[in-house]
């Protein structure tokens, strides 16, 4: 082989690996950027979960809320309604008193009637 052909062999290993060595160069940052990219994303992520937590906390909270008020107005009904109860039960009772004595005045009113006759 001539000295001319191993240069020229030379050479193009040369350029071989030099293009190798860009192409691995080219993929090793476009790897870079791609890992970039996902942790970018990812942290975004994140940040949205994190956020999200926060707001169901928060509306755990407030649901609660709503549940004991609830209960706390289903309890006062509930007591309404008993002394409703009780207030017509003793209305009731007054509106049989009010006849008795409606009954017990007409009655009286007669006697003495009777007796302002018999006066008379």
């Amino acid at each position: 082989m001539s000295t001319a052909a191993v240069i020229l062999i030379v050479i193009a290993a040369l350029i071989v690996v030099a293009l190798l060595i860009a192409l691995l160069r080219r993929r090793a940052l476009q790897r870079e950027i791609e890992h970039d990219r996902l942790s970018r994303e990812a942290a975004a992520h994140r940040e949205q979960a994190d956020a999200n937590v926060a707001r169901a906390r928060d509306l755990g909270r407030e649901a609660q809320d709503a549940r004991r008020q609830a209960e706390e107005h289903a309890a006062a009904a509930d007591e309404h309604a008993r002394a409703a109860q009780e207030q017509a039960q003793r209305a009731s009772e007054l509106d049989g008193r009010v006849d008795t004595a409606g009954r017990s005045a007409a009655r009286h009113d007669e006697q003495a009637a009777e007796r302002e006759d018999k006066l008379a």
